[in-house]
């Protein structure tokens, strides 16, 4: 396992990023991770996602922690808190996203530690997420003491098109 720096990045942090952070975000499609985009997404519309997410992160109902390596951001976790009156202990965990140059050197396993710590410190004792059924992703988060409590058929698209499952967990931390 290669050691990354995690860091959490504030608003201005995540701003100055973006071009970084949409450089992961098209690797990931163009290498076929199923994370809501489909082939031809433009190094742009990358940025254009981030963009949205900065009023989250602004706001602090969303936290961004980004892996790096030799001073380039290589990894992306996203950590929302849920914004319902009864769901204030939980937590979802998105874009886990390592870029395909640093990938099976541990970098996802730091980077999904780090999410758990950030919603724990926050005060929330639930987590879920989704990911393509047979993914790596699905893989790390069963490895990491994720509970499977469903799988759901023809869930998205994969980047070429096709319908694939998802699957879905939850961890209690």
């Amino acid at each position: 396992m290669m050691a990354s720096i995690l860091r959490q990045l504030d608003g201005a942090a995540a701003r100055a990023a973006i071009p970084a952070l949409a450089d992961i975000l098209v690797d990931v499609v163009e290498h076929g991770a199923s994370v809501n985009f489909l082939a031809g997404f433009s190094h742009a519309d990358a940025a254009g996602y981030w963009q949205g997410q900065l009023d989250g992160i602004d706001a602090g109902s969303r936290v961004l922690v980004v892996a790096e390596l030799d001073g380039h951001i290589v990894g992306t976790v996203v950590v929302t808190f849920a914004p319902q009156p009864n769901g204030q202990h939980r937590a979802e965990i998105g874009k886990m996203l390592v870029h395909s140059s640093a990938r099976r050197r541990g970098i996802g396993r730091q980077l999904l530690a780090a999410a758990e710590t950030v919603a724990r410190e926050a005060g929330k004792t639930l987590l879920h997420l989704d990911t393509q059924t047979g993914s790596a992703g699905e893989a790390l988060y069963r490895a990491t003491g994720w509970i499977e409590y469903g799988v759901m058929p023809g869930h998205s698209l994969t980047p070429d098109g096709r319908l694939e499952a998802a699957t879905f967990f939850y961890k209690t931390i």
